[in-house]
């Protein structure tokens, strides 16, 4: 089962008498609901339509450019998230690689070829949390067959049917802990298919941090699933 991509949207109580979803046209969303609806309810709803609102905000003209588009040229100054934090881009001359010493030395000449930066962060998931796979696994007594970083988008993990684990190349821009979350989780499906209360319990005891990981991934998830 996989571990879906937070949504990141507002709600706003109000006296009418259904729930509608709202995509602006900055690709924000708004969720106008009821005075009293529960926010397991709205949760709920929002999941439901997770896909419709994923189409909506990735429409071609009806809504502003992502920031971060393909293709986007970087300037010093910009930041970009890696391991939960932001960190400063700073253009140098000549040619050579992408270095990370405390922020990105990104040499001019890749500056408007974005498969540069993302070829360094998915070097970068492949080293730092495909290892963490194996030793999650141990904690938690169970045997998987592969371990590999993918590239869709909606998804921040999967477990698939043959006992693989595909992790979302995105996750390394967020903190160790919520990369943690995701891994179990997708473990846990090893043991328990389902997301019944055992396998609630079952991360929850290796993630003692379940909970703030899984409010960080609503906060940030629209900021990791960015393209560079």
């Amino acid at each position: 089962m996989p571990v879906d991509m937070e949504l990141n949207y507002k709600i706003v109580f109000s006296r009418r008498k259904t729930l509608t979803i709202t995509v602006e046209r900055d690709r924000s969303v708004v969720v106008t609901a009821p005075t009293g609806t529960s926010p397991q309810k709205i949760h709920q709803i929002v999941e439901s339509r997770k896909l419709w609102i994923y189409e909506k905000t990735r429409h071609a003209q009806k809504y502003n450019p992502l920031p971060h588009p393909p293709g986007k040229e970087l300037i010093t100054g910009e930041s970009l998230l890696y391991l939960g934090r932001n960190y400063r881009i700073e253009l140098v001359e000549g040619s050579g690689e992408i270095r990370f010493e405390q922020k990105f030395i990104v040499p001019r000449m890749l500056a408007n070829k974005s498969p540069a930066l993302r070829n360094w962060f998915i070097a970068r998931a492949e080293d730092k949390i495909l290892p963490r796979v194996a030793m999650h696994a141990k904690n938690l007594g169970v045997k998987f067959k592969e371990a590999k970083i993918g590239y869709g988008k909606y998804r921040w993990g999967s477990c698939t049917p043959s006992d693989n684990v595909i992790l979302n190349w995105r996750l390394i821009k967020s903190p160790m802990f919520v990369i943690d979350y995701v891994l179990v989780h997708e473990l846990a499906h090893l043991i328990e298919q389902n997301h019944t209360p055992r396998f609630w319990n079952i991360v929850r005891v290796q993630i003692p941090a379940m909970e703030k990981a899984k409010a960080w991934l609503l906060k940030n998830g629209v900021l990791l699933e960015q393209d560079l």
